[in-house]
């Protein structure tokens, strides 16, 4: 079996964990076609790295300030409300709220800040003549464990140069955008963050079966691995916003799998559905079903569509028994006429914030975890392959209900 060395390429799976004031977090990142000899690791993850083969699994722990740039008090500052470029996003203009992270480039008057820099920044207070903001790296003063799966490694034939990949960057570059700042929560609900494009009923949108896949089958089958992880045999589950596939694999042996949808037809045609309801809730968020029916409520790639998110919270917690699980998963992509506006409004780590929120808003739920996979290949069958290379982003959110 060919072990690491300067000589070869391999794939790795990269585990990041580290806690907020509020949840525990995961992101976990495939990086493919490593160069041991060219990319950049920490010097004590290369060190173990070398001689380790397929299946081997490193465990570091990282104080803070040692695989980001160290947390930094000069870099929390005042600035006047008009340093804050309000721009138009979707025929909408960008405010600054308590909380949120926004490209460097809205400031204004900043040494070495320009228009096109894309890198976040949070704003942690405004007021009505100026902002406070942290321009430190989310994980600046977060511990950080990282946990480096050898998947695979094969020996290259010569060493022609090309392209280098800081591997830390990489995988740091989004975590930490999910929790909130300190203990005070993100503003993600003041203007009108609820509205949609498409304002006319859902039942009307959704009258006409869609037999498709929102995400591509790399996607899909890391949900099916999370959902594995959490639901039980025995186990009686509802599929919030169910459609003719629900990702929960297909070998687990479910008490049971109920259907919550607006489209019977999709439903029908679900192969897993023990039983179905047709129901809109963000016309009505009471479910129709009595208190403490199910062990787990599974939610795929739908949260973007709820525009009564805290009434739907607070009724699956009556649904759900003790400790029960509350699990979203999704993605970056959606229907864009029923989004509603805070979702597009948000980079792809500050959604899972606003879904912590949704759990923490409604005070039924406790141990909440976030979730996130990136870099696998995407499948050569895909039909934007080779447009992406990559397979579509997982996100997920999950809490239990408090005993």
């Amino acid at each position: 079996m060919t072990r690491i060395s300067e000589h070869t390429l391999g794939a790795l799976e990269l585990d990041l964990t580290w806690k907020s004031d509020v949840a525990t977090h995961t992101e976990v990142y495939r990086a493919e076609h490593v160069n041991f000899w060219r990319d950049l690791f920490p010097k004590v993850v290369t060190n173990e790295l070398m001689g380790s083969e397929p299946k081997d699994r490193l465990q570091f722990l990282f104080s803070p300030g040692e695989m980001t740039p160290a947390y930094a008090t000069k870099q929390v500052f005042d600035l006047p409300t008009k340093g804050f470029e309000r721009r138009k996003l979707n025929g909408h203009r960008i405010e600054p709220r308590m909380g949120r992270f926004y490209p460097k480039g809205l400031l204004k008057g900043l040494a070495n800040i320009y228009d096109a820099n894309t890198e976040p920044f949070r704003c942690i207070s405004v007021d009505s003549s100026k902002l406070s903001v942290d321009l430190n790296h989310p994980l600046a003063d977060k511990a950080t464990g990282l946990q480096v799966s050898v998947v695979d490694v094969q020996e290259k034939d010569d060493e022609r140069g090309g392209r280098l990949t800081d591997w830390i960057e990489t995988i740091t570059n989004g975590p930490g955008m999910q929790a909130r700042s300190g203990k005070k929560p993100t503003d993600f609900f003041s203007g009108d963050p609820f509205m949609r494009k498409d304002e006319s009923k859902d039942a009307i949108f959704y009258a006409k079966p869609r037999l498709i896949t929102h995400i591509d089958t790399q996607a899909q089958a890391m949900i099916k691995d999370l959902y594995e992880r959490y639901l039980g045999p025995g186990m009686h589950v509802l599929d919030l916003m169910s459609s003719w596939r629900s990702h929960v694999p297909e070998s687990l042996p479910l008490g049971s799998l109920v259907g919550l949808g607006l489209n019977a037809q999709e439903m029908a045609d679900n192969p897993q559905l023990t039983e179905y309801v047709v129901h809109d809730f963000n016309t009505e968020p009471r479910l129709p079903f009595e208190d403490r029916r199910f062990d787990a409520v599974i939610c795929t790639v739908s949260v973007e569509y709820m525009t009564r998110p805290f009434e739907v919270f607070r009724d699956v917690a009556r649904i759900l028994r003790p400790e029960g699980l509350f699990i979203h998963t999704f993605s970056n992509r959606w229907f864009p006429p029923k989004a509603i506006r805070i979702w597009e409004e948000l980079s792809e780590f500050e959604r899972m914030g606003l879904v912590s929120e949704y759990f923490l808003e409604s005070g039924s739920y406790d141990n909440l975890k976030t979730y996130s996979a990136r870099g696998w290949p995407r499948p050569e069958t895909d039909r934007y392959y080779p447009g992406l290379l990559t397979a579509d982003p997982v996100y997920a959110v999950l809490g239990q209900t408090i005993r």
